[in-house]
């Protein structure tokens, strides 16, 4: 498979050298990647799946030796657009990492979605079964919460690049992320929404706990305001189950309650909720969405459906090399350029801090890498360094460092989440792609 091109970059048996303050003959050797079995939890089939699910790390590496980066990210499933950036994110930064001189392998694996989490579940066996070092996602607050206690009880360092639920914050001393909780998303979407005149606001949003968790944040930013929720608000039980299909009766009711904005909180459903809203006459350019559905709709919809229209993607707008660099990773790997580039650069970042937090501590296991994340992320100040072979010879002077990323978040606060973010605000064109627009930066 066309991904054997890339573990063929990081089968070579280098040295994971210890920093200085744990002693220079310290070192540990970090097998390579080979091919291995099937992904782990796919409810689709391997086609479907990608080849990525087919990358395994060697079969007898294990975290004392090998750092060993495996994935929990969707391959199938409704969020399965958000899976090429971030297993992209994933893929270069081990790339990076082998090209500074050290080695590491891949173990990818499919989370699924919130509708069958029997997926993740299995995946999450797996990881623990594989002896993994870190896990980097999931992509959906409801995935994470089913696999977090399972993860940290092994224990495994869990880093999700795009998890927004309030209800992780803090959830395991081994579980970070690198995506900002709702609480910033939904504040700037909110201020948004008020700032471009809206008072009447409904929400068309789906029971799980990144939907309503975010639905609560903006309904508070846009009430504060002195803002009115008219339909799907906290406590009204007018949510949608996930993987619904069919949304007549919900829009009806929500454009009869009058608002002059809908919010669609949503991940695949949004691509049914779109055309209702149109044919039951809605103006487009008053919806608003969220990093779930802020996605290019250019092979989905007539041009000019949602030209106008706006929404909110956490994360910086990564730099145009890093986001080629990303392309051709994934080019070189499944043959096809990237179209989205969301959350890529905070897996990139959740990869190299976990390295990173491996190479202060001088050893790669879970519970070495999770004393050290908040340390290399610049919680205790530091040398500030960019990249992981900078980031390394800072950490090999003895001192302290702060990896400033390529998504711009700041040092992990005691909740384990980014101290601060940034929030991307893009509005839609006549191709009805996202294109960013500007950023605001908020704080944990």
């Amino acid at each position: 498979m066309m991904i054997e091109r890339t573990s063929q970059m990081v089968q070579s048996k280098k040295a994971w050298f210890a920093v200085a303050a744990l002693a220079a003959a310290t070192t540990l050797t970090l097998a390579g990647c080979s091919g291995g079995g099937s992904g782990a939890g796919s409810t689709g089939s391997a086609a479907a799946a990608g080849s990525y699910a087919s990358q395994d790390c060697a079969s007898d590496a294990t975290s004392a030796t090998t750092l060993k980066v495996g994935t929990i990210l969707p391959q199938t499933g409704t969020l399965a657009f958000l899976g090429p950036p971030e297993i992209a994110g994933v893929g270069l930064a081990v790339n990076d990492i082998v090209e500074a001189g050290d080695s590491a392998c891949t173990f990818w694996t499919d989370s699924g979605d919130s509708t069958d989490m029997a997926v993740s579940s299995a995946s999450a066996d797996k990881l623990i079964d594989a002896k993994v070092s870190v896990a980097i996602g999931a992509a959906s607050s409801s995935v994470s919460l089913n696999v977090v206690d399972k993860l940290a009880a092994a224990p495994i360092v869990e880093i999700s690049p795009a998890n927004t639920s309030a209800e992780l914050s803090g959830k395991s001393p081994f579980y970070f992320r690198t995506a900002p909780p709702d609480t910033v998303q939904g504040s700037a979407l909110g201020q948004l929404i008020v700032g471009d005149g809206h008072q009447n606001v409904a929400f068309l949003v789906f029971n799980d706990a990144y939907g309503t968790g975010l639905r609560d944040v903006i309904q508070k930013t846009v009430e504060d305001a002195g803002g009115t929720i008219t339909y799907g608000g906290k406590g009204k039980g007018q949510e949608f189950p996930p993987g619904q299909t069919t949304f007549s009766s919900e829009v009806t009711a929500a454009i009869a309650s009058k608002p002059d904005a809908i919010v669609i909180i949503a991940f695949d459903e949004t691509k049914a909720i779109v055309p209702e809203l149109v044919s039951q006459s809605w103006d487009m350019k008053t919806t608003y969405y969220t990093d779930g559905n802020t996605s290019d709709y250019s092979k989905v919809f007539d041009a000019g459906t949602l030209e106008g229209a706006k929404g909110t993607i956490p994360g910086a707008n990564a730099a145009d090399d890093f986001k080629k660099r990303m392309s051709d990773w994934h080019q070189s790997v499944e043959g096809s350029a990237l179209s989205d580039y969301s959350y890529g650069a905070e897996s990139y970042d959740a990869t190299i801090l976990a390295a990173l937090a491996a190479k202060k501590g001088g050893a790669t296991d879970p519970t070495t890498i999770q004393k050290n994340m908040a340390a290399v992320s610049g919680a205790q100040g530091g040398t500030p360094c960019a990249t992981y072979k900078e980031c390394v010879d800072a950490l090999a002077g003895g001192g302290s460092i702060h990896y400033k990323g390529v998504s711009g978040v700041g040092p992990f606060n005691s909740m384990n989440d980014p101290s601060s973010a940034f929030i991307g605000i893009y509005q839609f064109d006549a191709d009805n792609k996202p294109i960013w627009q500007s950023a605001v930066e908020g704080k944990s």
